[in-house]
C-alpha cells in the first residue's frame, strides 16, 4: 500500500508563486507516473501536471510557461512548482501516482489565489 502526503498549499496573491509537495511512502516499488490533478469549486478535476518514469512531462495548456513538475527518484517526491499565479488557479490540488497496476490518491492540498 502506497501512501501520499501532500504539502505546501495555501493562500498567494496573483502573481506570487507556490510550491506543493507530494511524498510517496510504503516503500512503492516501481512508480511509473507521478502527477498532479486539481478540482476548483463546481467544477470537474483536471490534469495539472504529469510526469513519466524517463522524465517526459505533460502539462494543461492553461499552466505551461507557469508551472513545473519535476520528480525526485531518490525520496519518491514530485514537486510542482507554480509561479504566476492567478485566481483560476485557485482550487483543491491532488497528487496522483501510478504504481502499476494501482493508481493512488493524494487527500489534496488547498491552493487559494486572490486577485
Amino acid at each position: 500500500q502506497v501512501q501520499l502526503l501532500e504539502s505546501g498549499g495555501g493562500l498567494v496573491q496573483a502573481g506570487g508563486s507556490l510550491r506543493l509537495s507530494c511524498a510517496a511512502s510504503g516503500s512503492p516499488s516501481s512508480i511509473n507516473t507521478m502527477g498532479w490533478y486539481r478540482q476548483a469549486p463546481g467544477k470537474q478535476r483536471e490534469l495539472v501536471a504529469t510526469i513519466i518514469s524517463g522524465g517526459r512531462t505533460i502539462y494543461a495548456d492553461s499552466v505551461k510557461g507557469r508551472f513545473t513538475i519535476s520528480w525526485d527518484n531518490a525520496k519518491n517526491t514530485v514537486y510542482l512548482q507554480m509561479n504566476s499565479l492567478k485566481a483560476e488557479d485557485t482550487a483543491v490540488y491532488y497528487c496522483k501516482v501510478i504504481v502499476l497496476p494501482m493508481t493512488y490518491w493524494g487527500k489534496g492540498t488547498l491552493v487559494t489565489v486572490s486577485s
